[in-house]
């Protein structure tokens, strides 16, 4: 934690958050703002739906190898100046997107709007862990998840309604336009919150000690596996929504927004539910909780998909469920990643976003068009990416007992 942390913020908490939040919501934005013009920007351009596949995937690819370095460089250079330097390049990257005249261009400048959109999400993590201690961060991170939790719910709906009134390019100016306000907000707003006593050398040997120093500690990575994978759980449903909610559920577009709906307010209440715990109990046993909700509604969720024609009055209520336990626990385990290497926690924030953003693109290009076209294999495939987080942490608790055991704070 910065020594000079009282000194540095002196705005309330909560406007902190908010500031973070926003940097968060850049990612969802990119992603979800343009998945309902996905046909019209197809038939626009001349693309295939393969085509327009890799718009996404290659967004997602080039968003978990740059998160690799965001949290590097802000050990170095500190947290300002690559939070500012990524919203910059996010901005050129989507205003070349409007400009797009053919998929190749689409998909280079969404490759480019990836490799920049994680610094706001990794580098916020370790500016939340530089400014408070333990129990606080913990809720400065729920609230960070809370307003995140807005963006996915919000960003369909606008892109929705920019491209029927607007066409497919207003979407992409639309978040040039949110770039430029993020950048003169932050620029304005965010300190810098690494101490210079907390730098890291900028040389190759040093980056690749660090590196190996978290990379070869089965600790952190499993770590990173509990709180990382069981998010495609239910990220895996936003993949398929097209297909999940038009052809199994026989929602109308204008329809669609209830999955969104239910599944943010799971995220939110989870979060919320994760803060006001915070420095009550141990973090173990909030981590157990997370599980104990997420166990029972996957295992439920395939046997209803196995017995019963998917409804959209039951199918999406699992969803909404299993996003709250997730959110529950999510917090907690993103801080024990955190304080594992606590001098390397911007480091350790790009690995850990690195393994979640990897496995996104994973299940994006490969899982979802495999599993998409039945509701059966889509609740199976959730179970098992539930599954793996359950596992990576019961060995976490049976290797190394004493993690989470002490109260946060």
């Amino acid at each position: 934690m910065n020594p000079e942390a009282s000194q540095i913020w002196t705005a309330p908490r909560w406007a902190l958050a908010a500031l973070l939040a926003l940097l968060g919501m850049l990612g969802p934005f990119s992603i979800d703002t343009y998945i309902p013009a996905f046909s019209g920007i197809a038939q626009a351009i001349g693309a295939t739906p393969v085509e327009m596949q890799q718009t996404l995937s290659a967004y997602l690819f080039g968003f978990a190898f740059m998160n690799l370095f965001h949290g590097a460089l802000s050990d170095s250079f500190g947290r300002r100046p690559v939070v500012l330097w990524g919203i910059a390049v996010f901005t050129v990257a989507s205003a070349g997107c409007a400009l797009a005249q053919g998929i190749g261009q689409l998909v280079f400048f969404r490759a480019l709007q990836g490799l920049s959109t994680g610094a706001g999400i990794v580098v916020s993590r370790a500016v939340i862990r530089d400014m408070f201690p333990p129990d606080q961060a913990q809720k400065v991170m729920s609230q960070v998840t809370i307003y995140f939790g807005v963006a996915p719910a919000i960003a369909p709906i606008v892109g929705g309604w920019l491209f029927v009134h607007a066409g497919w390019h207003a979407i992409f100016w639309f978040l040039t336009a949110v770039g430029v306000a993020l950048w003169l907000a932050n620029w304005k707003l965010l300190p810098e919150t690494l101490h210079a006593t907390h730098r890291q050398p900028f040389n190759v040997r040093n980056l690749m000690r660090g590196y190996w120093q978290l990379g070869a500690s089965p600790q952190f990575l499993l770590l990173a596996l509990a709180s990382g994978i069981p998010f495609n759980g239910m990220f895996l449903y936003v993949l398929a929504a097209p297909a999940f909610l038009g052809e199994h559920l026989h929602l109308a577009p204008t329809e669609f927004f209830w999955f969104f709906l239910l599944t943010i307010a799971g995220i939110m209440l989870g979060s919320f539910a994760s803060g006001r715990l915070a420095g009550r109990i141990q973090p173990k046993r909030q981590i157990r909780y997370g599980f104990l909700v997420m166990v029972p509604v996957s295992l439920a969720n395939v046997l209803a998909n196995f017995l019963f024609a998917p409804q959209a009055w039951w199918a999406l209520i699992p969803i909404a469920v299993f996003a709250f336990g997730w959110a529950l626990m999510v917090p907690v385990v993103t801080l024990l990643v955190l304080d594992l290497h606590p001098e390397r926690r911007g480091m350790a924030s790009s690995l850990q976003a690195f393994i979640g953003s990897a496995a996104n693109g994973i299940v994006a290009g490969a899982i979802a068009p495999l599993v998409m076209h039945s509701t059966r294999q889509l609740a199976v495939a959730s179970l098992l990416m539930m599954g793996v987080g359950l596992v990576s942490w019961l060995v976490v608790k049976w290797r190394w007992p004493e993690t989470g055991r002490a109260a946060i704070g």
